[in-house]
């Protein structure tokens, strides 16, 4: 079992755990600069509102990029105002990450190799102790010391041992400072590098895992990617904490990252949406009405199941198992639980009937 890592608690900002048999929790990276967010209080409220409907999803925890000192003040004024825990990505300025930490951000990304010295570096460690923030150390390819490139260059070594053998360099900077609240990040945009370097990592060390496919590419292909990465690591015990990159919305990411963890039995209740892909006995437009209900399902605190299917055919039958269902053909819709049909109705009051219905559950 890997040690404990706490994010958050300051001000309003939910704390969470990291590691020490606590739920893996579910991260996304915010896809927008937040430069001008300090002193334009729509976008703020836009961005507060989104971090809303993001918990509301699943997601635990949200990155931000801070590349200079305007998106550092806009991280502290999203803080400020938010219980959702919020990691701020620095890399090469050091001050960047001082700068956020006299805000309510929950922890800092770093990659000790690129902020410049270890004495950068000790700075952002005593400000996190100070301040009780974590911090990620993120290893990727593009990241690895000068020596190992060689190794890797020269077949000594694979590349998922050099990032390995990264991290474990990494992590004794702040070992050696007595500062233990840190998660380590070894990505890969290879599924098997990936899937390597954790388990070297894993076997020799208790310190939390943040599982990661780096640019795993746009929706469909990065979710495959992920799945396959996440879905191996977390049935051997190995994760901690995940993140599904895509080439996609944020909302894209956690809802893909919520039903991984679902697969993988690591997150329990909700409400299962079940749909069929369509065919030419469509009777009913699925994707349209999925589209519309997604969202608003994944949200609900409800352990349900819920079927969409696309035509009254098998409607109640291959969807009888769930809570609640729906169905349709000729301009008609059924809604059925169970498997017993408990309405018939025209399409166009689908939607009215089925929020009657799904709210009374």
């Amino acid at each position: 079992m890997t040690k404990q890592v706490f994010l958050g608690g300051k001000g309003i900002t939910k704390r969470i755990a990291i590691g020490g048999g606590t739920p893996v929790s579910l991260q996304t990276m915010w896809k927008d600069g937040i430069t001008d967010v300090a002193d334009n209080n729509q976008k703020l409220e836009n961005i507060l509102r989104q971090l809303n409907e993001l918990q509301l999803l699943g997601c635990d925890i949200v990155r931000f990029a801070v590349p200079d000192m305007e998106s550092a003040h806009g991280l502290n004024a999203i803080a400020q105002r938010t219980s959702m825990p919020l990691v701020a990505d620095i890399h090469f300025n050091y001050k960047l990450a001082l700068e956020c930490l006299k805000g309510n951000v929950a922890a800092i990304r770093i990659n000790p190799g690129n902020i410049g010295s270890i004495e950068n570096t000790q700075k952002v460690i005593e400000a996190c102790r100070e301040n009780g923030a974590a911090i990620r150390i993120g290893i990727n390819s593009g990241s690895l010391p000068k020596d190992l490139q060689e190794k890797i260059a020269t077949g000594e070594i694979t590349r998922a041992q050099g990032l390995c053998e990264t991290a474990v360099r990494e992590a004794e900077i702040f070992e050696k400072f007595n500062f233990d609240q840190y998660v380590v990040s070894m990505k890969s945009s290879d599924v098997q590098e990936t899937i390597d370097c954790n388990r070297f990592y894993a076997q020799k060390y208790n310190n939390p895992l943040h599982l990661g496919v780096t640019e795993a590419g746009p929706l469909i292909g990065g979710i495959v990617k992920s799945s396959i990465a996440f879905y191996t690591l977390l049935k051997e015990g190995i994760g901690d904490t995940i993140r599904v990159s895509l080439s996609s919305a944020v909302e894209n990411e956690v809802i893909a990252g919520l039903n991984i963890l679902k697969e993988c039995g690591k997150r329990r209740g909700g409400v299962n949406l079940i749909s069929c892909p369509r065919c030419g006995r469509i009777g009913f437009d699925v994707h349209g009405f999925v589209e519309r209900w997604q969202k608003k399902l994944l949200a609900m605190d409800k352990d349900i199941s819920v079927a969409v299917m696309g035509c009254v055919v098998n409607g109640p039958g291959e969807g009888k198992h769930a809570d609640l269902g729906i169905a349709g053909g000729n301009g008609k819709c059924i809604i059925f639980k169970k498997g017993k049909i408990i309405h018939t109705i025209d399409e166009k009051d689908a939607d009215k009937i089925f929020e009657e219905e799904i709210n009374s559950l």
